[in-house]
Formats: structure tokens, sequence, C-alpha cells
């Protein structure tokens, strides 16, 4: 039985590679570098570690020049660039077949893996709900409750002002959300466009029976509104209060009104309530999608037998008014039994949705992407680490069970990478005779090697003894 290391120790050196190189062959994993078994680290013939691309068989561009650009390719963005180093980083979190046999415990984690996967699936697919959801308005029915009181204060003959010696009176309007779970309470103002409280004419004249408030740019929120003026009769008054709709809403002409069955809604509400009605009673053209062919309740409103959805917002602009005030009659009485009595009356509004603040601030929360970050670069760590410890197992043992023919793979496999680099051909009958082959491990190695064959040898004759000998 030959080894194939029992040439005359002559050393020959291949051109341009240092003494103990060695490169990958086809078939036989690389082993780890620093290995005893190798020596030094394996690098490329006639070229320095540091000039080389890893798992790459051609040498690195120059500085300043990239791969794409020194083969005449278009170099990819900053964008496409990272999503492929997402995309390795992806495939990098999977463990190997071959380990995942070696190791059957490993199967816990590719269920994780799994799962892991299927949660960032469903977080991505509720992260885009939730900014669909916030594009759209998030409102709720709620109940602010109003508070209409008056205060009556008689003349006072001594009394040293003006003010004093005339009765006068107080009207107070207030008003609070009920059940408000928010934190920052809305001030009761915010709710209205705009009030206007109509006294009596005859009493205040044609100029100044009117208290009027409206919203502008620059309005300042106020708790409630208060209305002093002089007498000592009592009044009838009407208050007459303007919702702020957010998005404005429109009273709908009477016609359009009950055709739809809506009173006030949003434009948009309108608009997709007319699309309902079109869609329920056919009325799209079957060879023109784009025209509308009225019955008669929509030509009455429109006035046209035929026209495009497309012209039908223009045209709602006729058909929409601005929405009827909240009417309230009041009596300011001016008799001291009255003075404790306060009008109640409860109005529905719409408030945004509590939620919408805590759905902002998730879509806008990085801290917990840096943790999920900084966890997924340990396990790329750890798995790289693996992938390693598993490329020296298979060095080991394929050396172990036939150093000879790995060996001879070996000088095969640097003999193409030479002729590929350099258009020099190698002598693997050469090669194999240099000083590396002759360090002390060597002899050990072929030493155990044909041990292990002799005990392997002698197990067979000793199991062919006892079948016969049975």
């Amino acid at each position: 039985m030959t080894s194939g290391l029992q040439h005359p120790p002559t050393v020959v050196q291949r051109p341009g590679m240092p003494s103990g190189a060695r490169m990958p062959h086809q078939g036989a994993p690389m082993g780890p570098p620093g290995s005893p078994y190798m020596g030094s680290p394996a690098v490329r013939p006639g070229l320095a570690p540091a000039g080389m691309e890893p798992a790459r068989k051609r040498a690195a561009p120059p500085p300043g020049q990239s791969q794409a650009q020194s083969q005449g390719q278009p170099v990819p963005t900053a964008p496409a660039r990272s999503r492929s180093a997402k995309r390795r980083k992806m495939a990098d979190k999977i463990l190997p077949q071959r380990i995942r046999e070696l190791v059957p415990e490993s199967q816990a984690y590719m269920d994780l893996l799994a799962f892991e996967r299927k949660l960032d699936q469903t977080i991505m697919r509720k992260r885009v709900d939730i900014q669909e959801a916030l594009k759209r308005p998030m409102k709720q029915k709620r109940k602010l409750r109003l508070y209409i009181s008056n205060t009556f204060n008689p003349a006072k003959p001594d009394a040293e002002d003006s003010d004093g010696s005339i009765a006068s009176w107080e009207l107070r309007v207030e008003g609070k959300l009920l059940d408000d779970p928010s934190k920052q309470k809305r001030k009761f103002s915010s709710f209205f466009k705009s009030l206007v409280i109509e006294l009596d004419k005859d009493l205040y004249g044609p100029d100044n029976h009117l208290v009027e408030w409206h919203r502008t740019p620059t309005t300042q929120e106020t708790d409630g509104f208060q209305v002093k003026r002089p007498g000592d009769l009592s009044v009838r008054c009407t208050l007459l209060l303007m919702l702020d709709y957010q998005p404005p809403q429109f009273k709908l002409d009477p016609r359009l009104a009950r055709l739809l069955g809506l009173h006030t809604q949003s434009r948009s509400a309108i608009v997709q309530a007319l699309w309902q009605y079109v869609k329920t009673n056919r009325l799209q053209d079957s060879h023109d999608k784009e025209y509308i062919n009225g019955d008669k309740y929509f030509q009455q409103i429109f006035d046209c037998p035929r026209l495009k959805f497309s012209e039908i917002p223009q045209r709602l602009t006729a058909l929409l008014l601005p929405p009827d005030p909240i009417v309230i009659n009041h009596v300011i009485s001016v008799d001291p039994s009255d003075q404790k009595k306060t009008a109640c009356y409860d109005i529905d509004v719409e408030v945004e949705e509590p939620l919408k603040g805590q759905m902002s601030s998730f879509l806008l929360s990085t801290a917990n992407q840096q943790e999920i970050s900084a966890l997924d670069s340990k396990i790329h760590e750890t798995i790289e680490s693996i992938n390693q410890l598993k490329i020296q197992r298979d060095f080991m043992l394929s050396f172990s069970r036939d150093p000879k023919g790995y060996v001879q793979d070996l000088l095969r496999s640097q003999s193409r990478d030479l002729k590929v680099m350099t258009d020099v051909a190698g002598n693997p009958e050469e090669e194999r005779r240099a000083e590396f082959y002759h360090q002390p491990w060597s002899q050990e190695a072929v030493s155990r090697y044909f041990y292990c064959k002799i005990q392997q040898r002698r197990q067979e004759l000793e199991q062919s003894l006892v079948v016969r000998n049975t």
C-alpha cells in the first residue's frame, strides 16, 4: 500500500507561490485558516492576500474602482445595494441542511426562524393597514353637554360707579365633553365655527340685538362665552350654534337628499353614495363606462339625460348648502328664584379617535427597530461562526478519511487555479514533493492512517473467521 508521500524530499516551489500555501479545490472543502495540518492561511499564487476578493477567482479591482466599473457594467445605486445586502442577511440566518442533519436540535431554531418570518409579515401588513387608516378621517361620536345660565344684578342707587346704578343681567354659555378619555381636554369653543346670540329686537334695537362670535385663524380657544347687557326685564333669546365639522360637511338639496337618504354629509361621502346609487340601479353605460345614463330622478336633479361621472363633483357644488345651525331658544330670567336654574342640552359631536395618536407613535417609534437590528446582527455572527466551524470539521474529516486522495485533489485544483491566474500549468508530481509535506506532523499522520487501516483490516478478518467457525 502506498500513501503518495514516500518520494525523496525534493523541494519544488511554484513560481510566485509562498512555501506551504494551498488553494481550495473542487469537490473538497477548504481547510480552516491557521489549521495545524495545513500551515499558513490560504492565499492565491503570486498575489498578496490583501489583493484578493474572498470567494472569487479573480483579482480585486484597483483602489477607487469597483468590480462593476472594471468590467464596464453599471454600478448599482445605494438603494439597490441595501436591498441586496438585506437579501443576503436573510439568507445568512438559515442553517445549512448538513448542519441540521448533524445537530437535530437545530430544528427548533429553524421553527423560530419560520415564526419570525411570519411575525414580520404580519407586522408589516399591520403597519400598512395603520398607514392607510391614518389617511382617512378617524372620528367617533361623543356627547357635548351645553350649559346655559344667567345671573341678574339689580340696580343699586347708592353705588359709586355707573355700572352698579343700572340693573343688568349676564348670560353664560359653557359646555364640556362627557366621558372624555383624552388627557388633553378640548376647549368648548373648539367644537364650533360660529356662535350667534339673538336678543329681543324690540328691547335692544336693530343695531345691538346680535352678539356674534366667528372662528378666525388667530382665534384663542375658550371654555365658554359671556354676554352682559343692561336691563331689568326677562329677555327671550335665540342661540345659533354652527358646529366645526372636520372634514367640512354640507346639507344636501332636498331632491338629492331624498334620492340618497342623506341629510348632511361630507363631500366624499356624498360622491360615494352617488356611485353606490349608480351601481345599484345599473346606470353606467355598458359600452362607454365613463358615462352614466340617468334615470328620471337622476335627470331631474342634474338636469341632463347623460353625463360623465367625473363631472358629478363639479355639478354637486350647486346642490350642496351650508349645514343647518343648532337652534336653542332660551329665556333670560331676572326673577331671583330662577337664578340657580341651568338649562342643559346634549349635542352630538365628532372627535378624533383616541387610538390615532397611539397609531402615529407606533409608526414613528424606532427604539424596537434598533433592538431588533442588534439582535439580528448577533444571529448573523453566530450563524457565520457555525458555518466556519462546519468548514473546519469537513476539512478534518475529509483529510482523515483519505489523506492521499485529498492531497492529490488539492494539488490538481491548485494546478487549475494556477493555469487560470498566471497561464502557467503546474506539475502535481513536482508539487507533491515540496518541503511542506515533510513537516514533523506528516510522519505521525501517515502512521495513524496506516494504523487505522490495519485495525480496520484486522476487524474484517476476525469477523470473517467468526462467521466461518459458526
